[in-house]
């Protein structure tokens, strides 16, 4: 029973808060490609502008939370989710509606996102320095162990408070998004003109405002999917860098264009890492006394090491492409 619990903290728990990290971030993207038919590169910077933001609001406003009994920065996240949707708006109109204006291929709005990434990264980096910072500005992490009703069970599962807000707020947005798309009129606009563009704007659909309202979407998801895995961890300037590849592979995996596939692919990609990295041999200890030696003495049974577990999505990433490219629920093909 040990050795299930310590599988329950490694993988169950793990893999689903980095699932629901993933899943928050290929939303946006998959947004953003059905509409805009564009890979957007700059997301992971918009997550990580999203967590700057809810730093310097919680630096500045640090009791904000101790009225309501959460972390300031869950109090002030709705104030970072709405200046990241207008930085989202803002790189729209200044960035990609001219070249969409003049009529550009694709492959030009992805390279114009390229130098947004480099853009933004150089603008956190200036502001907030290279080191990390907490999210905990006003009160510690609240860590959670719970013993379970089992004899000789020694090690409590352990999850965090930020852990248990990720859950809630990842099944609130996507149940949210989810009545959004089919049920108000703006979300059928939206899906309409992600099936048909050139139909959707003869039919009357304002084009304008929908790509706007995707932006503002993908910009507040951002925010919250860069501000949870923040408070979980820690803050940092690099924050986009290990999260673009995973997010991007978790979309591709889910079908691009399908935003409840990139949820599922979410979870895919982020317990596929999650199992990858895992020490099977901790649950091979009950059974030492009847396997072979030389598994009995292997230290430490990982598919591969944790430095290398970035390698993952991107194997995930190029069998998908190559076996299915529409992904699991058939989304558009790149």
């Amino acid at each position: 029973m040990n050795e299930l619990v310590f599988f329950i903290n490694n993988v169950v728990i793990a893999g689903s808060v980095t699932g629901s990290i993933y899943a928050i971030g290929a939303v946006g993207v998959t947004l953003i490609f059905s509409i805009m038919r564009f890979a957007h590169f700059a997301h992971g910077d918009m997550m990580t502008f999203g967590a700057f933001m809810v730093l310097l609001l919680a630096s500045a406003f640090p009791g904000a939370g101790s009225a309501f009994g959460v972390p300031a920065a869950l109090v002030l996240l709705p104030v970072a989710m709405a200046l990241t949707a207008l930085l989202a708006v803002g790189i729209d109109r200044a960035f990609y509606k001219p070249l969409r204006a003049h009529g550009v291929k694709p492959i030009v709005l992805v390279i114009g996102s390229l130098g947004v990434t480099l853009m933004l990264q150089g603008l956190i980096r200036l502001f907030s320095g290279t080191g990390g910072s907490s999210l905990y500005v006003d009160d510690r992490k609240e860590i959670f162990r719970l013993a379970l009703p089992f004899e000789g069970v020694r090690a409590p599962v352990v999850i965090t408070e930020p852990q248990l807000w990720l859950f809630v707020i990842t099944l609130a947005a996507v149940v949210g998004l989810h009545f959004f798309l089919t049920r108000s009129r703006l979300g059928k606009a939206m899906r309409a003109m992600s099936d048909n563009p050139d139909l959707a704007q003869a039919s009357g659909i304002n084009t304008n405002t929908i790509v706007a309202v995707t932006w503002v979407i993908a910009g507040g998801l951002a925010a919250i999917a860069g501000t949870l895995l923040s408070l979980d961890v820690t803050f940092k300037p690099d924050l986009s860098f290990f999260l673009l590849l995973p997010i991007f592979a978790a979309a591709i995996v889910g079908g691009v264009g399908h935003p409840f596939g990139a949820v599922a692919g979410g979870f895919v990609v982020g317990f596929a890492e999650t199992l990858a990295v895992f020490n099977w041999s901790v649950l091979l200890r009950p059974f030492r006394d009847s396997l072979p030696e030389w598994l009995t003495q292997a230290g430490n049974l990982a598919f591969v090491g944790t430095e290398y577990k970035i390698v993952v999505p991107f194997f995930i990433l190029v069998v998908i492409l190559v076996w299915r490219p529409t992904g699991i629920f058939k989304g558009k093909v790149i």
